[in-house]
């Protein structure tokens, strides 16, 4: 018999045991159900997610989870969001006379706890030969191959399924590119570094380079649905403008909420071959460092800038030293290639020169161009209204998504017409969407005729934020006739493939304009340009015995102070000749020559060649029916050089697999700041007010440089179609497991704590019990 002492009474020997066994199976009881409860969670997860055996999965968070700055993306999963890679760039750009090598080296960060896959939109230089694609990883360099496109993403996809750390170098557009980084590990970083080959720009007695930072957003007409006679039925067909939207957009940040993003850092290497006067960069401060009188060292003088916008430098001659002419030869694969410049000389116009100029001027007023950029269009178009001659006649065209025709057709320049123009330009404001088409097929359509001894001018003013360039090429290419298109880049990010493409194409020239400060001095140069002749029939050819291929062709038409540039392939090792150059001005005949056997020896000139070689097929694709005989042209040339075009592609492989079998990657996107002097609202729209929490609030505010959060209350309210397109292309949203959420975990751990707890309980009561029983059996030995 045993006696409890706190409740007096008296427990059988028997009695106890049966007691003691019940709380035992209890116990087992309670932990089995606690095991297969959570045991059925995992199992219903794996299904969810048809893995088998689910380990570190990409997780979901919420902006309040966040203990740190973190740039968040939305899942399919209603109020959850993903980690968006990070990004740091570092470029350096190598000047050796009138060749550039610029190497930039991107480096992705993973900031999050699952594996995942990071896609960065960015620009590069027009002109561009990309040759080399390199990843870092640990100490090791993994090289690129080139490849067929389809052949590079099927390889890049294989690799990315097998777990292997793998890099995708596209061409989207000459200047658009895209960077594809797969199987990133938790808290990783790797670096990819792609290197490129161009040429210094010439204009006026000036040198300059220009990298660009960032992709400004496109504007992408939408797809046109037409009805067609599709035999034997009618039916509808789509034609999309731009059918590769979902390759060249991005998600672009709010700069009123979030911080600027993707630091880089560069540094350029100016050896420009003669004593140098002057050095210019006028969007950002630098340090100059003076290496000798040839050469300088300019760096950043913050030694980083967040990308978001482009950046220039310019360089001129001590007085009396700027070279005139120059020819640079290279030998490669048994050929010769070579790179030659010469300014011709310039000749005043006379009165008798001067001819009639029928001058069209097209400005666009769209969203993308709300802020500096609409100022700095207004003020250029009225300082060019302002220079017409009483003679000339004009008209000027406006446009967002919506067009006008200021005058119903030409007019004299009186100064009543002039000033009843200026202030309809003074008048503009910018906003709404960016349908360039109709304002071009204007211009160059519905002006009438040109007058007998005129020369029309059309003068294009835009940003050039648009996906659709080929419908605008191909219309210049058709119904240009005898005008020349001149275009005037206007902004902190403008598209310089469109508008270099447009003015050669159109027979005329490109000015930039990146700030107020330019207005008057780019102005300048171009009512130059525009007001004296072009020199014409400008013709290359090559005394010798070699087989020629010289590029560009046919060349394009030069203007006041530009140099003829021009690149050339010669068959065998030791070609020997001379290049003949001839044109006219203002009906007088130019001609040089140029002495093969006394070139300069230079490096790179094979692989821009070979880009020049490109932009030519290219050109004759608006002439060319057949699409896959021009491809498999591009194709030939981009793989024997070793270069990314179009059709070809840098992939580059791991060989051996470092994410886990069963762990998923999430894909995401880096996102782009906007260009600086650009107005969200005008581009994006305005967002629905939502109401956030006062914590999150401040959480969304307390961000650096480099890193921001966006918040639910403008990723998720897309504000417009195109916005939203920016962040839910079918493929760019990411669709994680049910038990990546940090809720689940939160759930497990707690049903974890309490089956211990139930156990550590059930364990003290049979102790106690236990002791009870002890003391008491004891007691009564002693009585």
């Amino acid at each position: 018999m045993f006696v409890d002492t706190e409740i007096g009474a008296t427990i059988p020997r028997r009695q106890y045991t049966r007691y003691v066994e019940y709380l035992l199976v209890a116990v087992l009881v309670a932990v089995t159900v606690v095991l297969f409860f959570v045991m059925g969670f995992f199992s219903q997860a794996s299904a969810e997610t048809g893995e088998t055996k689910p380990q570190h999965f990409a997780g979901y968070v919420h902006p309040n989870d966040m203990g740190t700055g973190a740039l968040l993306f939305p899942s399919k999963e209603p109020g959850s969001f993903v980690e968006a890679p990070r990004l740091a760039t570092d470029v350096q750009i190598d000047v050796n006379g009138p060749i550039l090598r610029t190497r930039v080296t991107q480096r992705f960060q993973n900031p999050s706890k699952g594996w995942v896959e990071g896609t960065y939109v960015f620009p590069l230089p027009e002109n561009s030969a990309v040759d080399t694609l390199k990843m870092q990883i640990g100490e090791r360099f993994i090289e690129g191959e080139i490849k067929a496109r389809e052949e590079a993403r099927k390889v890049y996809e294989e690799a990315k399924a097998a777990g292997k750390k793998t890099a995708l170098l596209e061409q989207q557009r000459p200047n658009i590119f895209t960077n594809q980084v797969a199987n990133i590990g938790p808290g990783e970083t790797i670096v990819v570094q792609i290197e490129y080959q161009s040429s210094v720009h010439q204009s006026g007695g000036a040198f300059s380079l220009r990298f660009p930072m960032v992709v400004a957003p496109r504007y992408n007409p939408d797809p046109i649905v037409e009805t067609v006679d599709l035999d034997p039925k009618s039916g509808f067909a789509v034609s999309d403008p731009v059918p590769d939207r979902g390759k060249i957009t991005a998600p672009v940040l709010d700069p009123a909420e979030n911080a600027k993003v993707n630091p880089v850092t560069l540094t350029v290497n100016l050896n420009a071959g003669f004593p140098i006067g002057t050095v210019a960069t006028p969007f950002h401060e630098t340090d100059v460092q003076t290496v000798d009188d040839a050469a300088r060292r300019i760096t950043l003088k913050n030694g980083s800038v967040p990308a978001d916008k482009d950046f220039e430098l310019s360089w001129n001659a001590a007085a009396g030293k700027a070279p005139r002419a120059g020819l640079f030869r290279e030998t490669a694969d048994g050929k010769t290639y070579l790179l030659g410049f010469v300014t011709p000389p310039t000749i005043d116009a006379t009165p008798e020169m001067h001819p009639k100029r029928e001058v069209i001027f097209v400005i666009d007023n769209s969203g993308s161009m709300a802020g500096k950029s609409i100022e700095q269009a207004r003020e250029s178009l009225a300082l060019a209204i302002s220079k017409l001659r009483p003679e000339d006649r004009f008209n000027v065209i406006r446009f967002d998504d919506t067009m006008s025709v200021h005058f119903p057709s030409l007019v004299p320049a009186a100064p009543d017409k002039r000033e009843d123009a200026i202030a309809f330009v003074r008048g503009l404001t910018a906003d709404g969407g960016t349908e360039m088409l109709p304002a071009l097929e204007a211009a160059l359509r519905t002006q009438g005729s040109i007058e007998p001894g005129a020369l029309r001018q059309v003068v294009f003013l835009t940003d050039g934020a648009i996906g659709n360039e080929a419908q605008l090429f191909a219309e210049i290419s058709k119904n240009r006739g005898d005008a020349r298109v001149f275009t005037v880049g206007i902004g902190s990010a403008p598209n310089t493939h469109f508008m270099t493409k447009a003015a050669e194409l159109g027979r005329g020239t490109f000015t930039l304009i990146g700030s107020e400060d330019q207005v008057a001095a780019r102005m300048g140069e171009l009512f130059d340009k525009l007001e004296n002749p072009a020199m014409t029939d400008i013709a290359v050819t090559f005394e010798g015995t070699n087989t020629q291929d010289i590029t560009p062709n046919p060349m394009p038409d030069l203007y006041r102070g530009e140099p003829v540039v021009l690149t050339a392939q010669l068959d065998g090792a030791s070609a020997a000749g001379k290049l003949q150059i001839t044109g006219k001005t203002g009906g007088q005949s130019w001609h040089v020559e140029m002495d093969v056997a006394k070139a300069s020896e230079g490096k790179g000139i094979a692989k821009l060649w070979a880009r020049r070689k490109i932009d030519d097929l290219e050109a004759n694709a608006y002439a060319l029916n057949d699409a896959a005989v021009l491809d498999k042209q591009i194709e030939t040339v981009a793989l024997a050089h070793h270069l990314v075009s179009r059709v070809t592609s840098l992939v580059a492989v791991d060989v051996t697999p470092s994410r886990p079998a069963g762990q998923p990657v999430a894909g995401t996107e880096v996102p782009l700041n906007l260009p600086e002097g650009w107005d969200f609202e005008k581009v994006f729209g305005k967002k629905a007010p939502q109401a956030l929490p006062e914590d999150q609030r401040k959480a969304a505010l307390q961000q650096s440089e480099e890193q921001a959060i966006v918040v639910a209350d403008r990723m998720a309210a897309a504000p417009t179609a195109r916005a939203a397109s920016l962040i839910a292309e079918a493929g760019n949203q990411v669709n994680l497991p049910q038990t990546a959420t940090l809720a689940d975990r939160y759930i497990l751990i707690g049903l974890m704590l309490l089956a211990i707890a139930v156990m550590a309980a059930s364990t003290f009561g049979l102790w106690r019990w236990q002791m009870r029983g002890l003391i008491l059996e004891a007691r009564s030995r002693v009585q």
